[in-house]
């Protein structure tokens, strides 16, 4: 098989809380409201395609011919109001759902003035504070604000509570998961007029309480490098010219500007709001251009 950078096709979503920034992205985006961006997904209702070389057209899915579930989900989400509060189950208990935990990490690419997110619970706050303040109606008063500005990164471990803020534009990587339990959603309501479902119970189950060094020590659990090197994936971020050389696959998320990838001889293009995919053993390649990476490998 031929082994070269695959360029992918990014698959648009919409939902309540989407604003315009992605439209830099995808200008042909049909919603309104143009919530994310999924980049990199090979999960059977959302499958991104390869768009050059001799495999253009077919999807990543296809192309990776395996049946082993693939670790990685990667996308920008542009939130001009706030999403819902939530949390995401880990390995164990998504599989009652017959999906993986979801373990996540927010690169913040632009926050605009007083941008904050849900980030984890109050100090000395814990899970049965959390179930109690639900239970009351009063969700907010255990929940930790945190003001954001571009270029912070958060991990957001498997069953920490959590919401991305109004005015915030970000680029995640995440485990292959699409489970999400609403626990708080402010009374919002859809275009069909009634409001989102919430998964209490399953809120319930999921929520830890974390500690900073707990959360820290997560983060960095296969090692202190790069911005997040968890055991489900590691993170750099990078800019203008590096170089790399292909083992096991690797993605580079570019974040801003644009470049050039060069192996094998063959120069490839480079730009905001795309992924490409590097497929194992392509060996060495490297970056040059005014442009932000997040190199993102599986560990």
């Amino acid at each position: 098989m031929n082994k070269y950078p695959l360029l992918l096709s990014a698959i648009s979503k919409t939902a309540l809380w989407g604003g315009k920034k992605l439209f830099r992205y995808d200008p042909h985006c049909p919603y309104e409201k143009f919530s994310e961006l999924w980049v990199l997904s090979v999960r059977p209702e959302d499958q991104c395609t390869i768009r050059n070389g001799e495999y253009a057209g077919m999807t990543l899915r296809e192309y990776l011919e395996t049946d082993a579930p693939f670790p990685l989900l990667i996308k920008f989400i542009d939130a001009a109001d706030k999403l819902s509060v939530q949390v995401h189950p880990d390995d164990a208990l998504a599989a009652l759902d017959g999906d993986q935990g979801k373990t996540e990490m927010w690169y913040i690419m632009e926050a605009e003035e007083g941008a904050e997110l849900i980030y984890g619970l109050k100090p000395g706050k814990n899970a049965a504070d959390f179930k109690a303040a639900v239970a009351a109606g009063d969700v907010d008063s255990v929940l930790h604000h945190q003001p954001v500005k571009a270029g912070e990164t958060y991990f957001i471990p498997a069953g920490m509570i959590h919401g991305i803020g109004a005015g915030i534009l970000v680029a995640e990587i995440q485990q292959n998961s699409d489970l999400t339990y609403r626990v708080y959603d402010y009374d919002r309501v859809g275009a069909d007029g009634k409001k989102r479902p919430l998964h209490i119970e399953k809120s319930m189950a999921a929520a830890k309480e974390f500690t900073p060094e707990q959360v820290e020590a997560l983060q960095f659990e296969a090692g202190k490098e790069g911005i997040v090197n968890c055991c489900y994936f590691k993170v750099e971020e990078k800019q203008g010219g590096f170089s790399g050389n292909v083992t096991d696959f690797e993605v580079l998320m570019v974040t801003e500007g644009n470049g050039i990838i060069a192996t094998g001889g063959e120069e490839y293009p480079l730009k905001a709001g795309e992924c490409c995919y590097l497929p194992a053993g392509m060996g060495a390649y490297t970056v040059s251009g005014a442009l932000k990476v997040l190199t993102v490998k599986e560990n």
